[in-house]
């Protein structure tokens, strides 16, 4: 039986990661999102703490409840992040293999890496 890391390492071969260089020059070239929609999948405190301008909350546990109310349109450009990268990869996942969703990313690194990067946050 695989490991918690192992099943994320399979998760992220089939999910596609984007770099927080090019989600933050993506925010960049709209003063929002180009159409993309930016999604914090982190808990509620974690959001409240810091999160990237303009991304909108929606919990991991809540994401196949609450994900339509923040990107109706399948079709849109979905780029996900949390913490470090693996629980966007694990949503991610499911909205690709499970919702149908056609356009997902998962942001490298998560939010940890913006702020490393010195990328602004709210």
């Amino acid at each position: 039986m695989p490991s918690g890391a192992d099943l994320i390492r399979k998760i992220k071969e089939q999910i596609r990661e984007v770099d927080p260089r090019e989600v933050h020059d993506l925010i960049d070239a709209r003063n929002g999102s180009n159409g993309a929609v930016i999604v914090d999948v982190r808990e509620q405190h974690e959001f409240e703490e810091s999160h990237i301008p303009g991304a909108v909350h929606v919990p991991r546990g809540h994401l196949e409840s609450r994900i339509e109310g923040a990107a109706p349109d399948k079709a849109d450009r979905v780029v996900l992040y949390c913490a470090s990268g693996s629980r966007s990869a694990l949503a991610a996942h499911t909205l690709q293999s499970v919702l149908g969703y056609e356009n997902v990313e998962s942001m490298t690194g998560g939010i940890t890496l913006w702020k490393d990067r010195g990328f602004e946050v709210e």
